[in-house]
């Protein structure tokens, strides 16, 4: 495979700690996201349903120019991550993309997310490791 891209983004103090990216556009505090106000912090799940969504709703733009179909601007990706506790004690996440394709119908919709699904590189990277629940709203 050829790169295309490197995202660098270091850590420090886990999920009570910092994170910076190399070129310095993101620069935040973390926070543990359980039965915790975020104080103005983010936690490592928003990070990344943000990156999903967004990676996502690309995947839906080219699989709509595919189809011929060009997607209303306030279409959405809706990323819901759950941290969830295992039998075990241990922890995995959960995910369920809600996606408003508006004004397109249900049916075609929901064919476009499902061949958004294939393509999408946060979908190949999580798959068979991740449950990731596909819902067309």
């Amino acid at each position: 495979m050829e790169k295309v891209y490197t995202a660098e983004v270091t850590a420090t103090g886990g999920r009570k700690g910092h994170v910076k990216s190399s070129d310095g556009v993101i620069d935040m505090a973390l926070t543990v996201p359980v039965g915790m106000s975020s104080g103005g912090k983010t936690n490592p799940e928003q990070l990344f349903a943000a990156g999903y969504a967004a990676c996502f709703q690309s995947a839906l733009l080219v699989v709509s120019a595919k189809h011929h179909e060009q997607l209303d601007p306030q279409s959405t990706v809706t990323a819901h991550v759950d941290l969830l506790k295992k039998e075990d004690g241990g922890y995995a996440l959960g995910v369920k993309l809600e996606v408003d394709l508006k004004g397109v119908d249900k049916d075609k919709a929901q064919k476009m997310v499902d061949e958004a699904h294939q393509i999408c590189p946060y979908s190949v990277g999580t798959r068979g490791n991740i449950e990731v629940d596909l819902q067309v709203v």
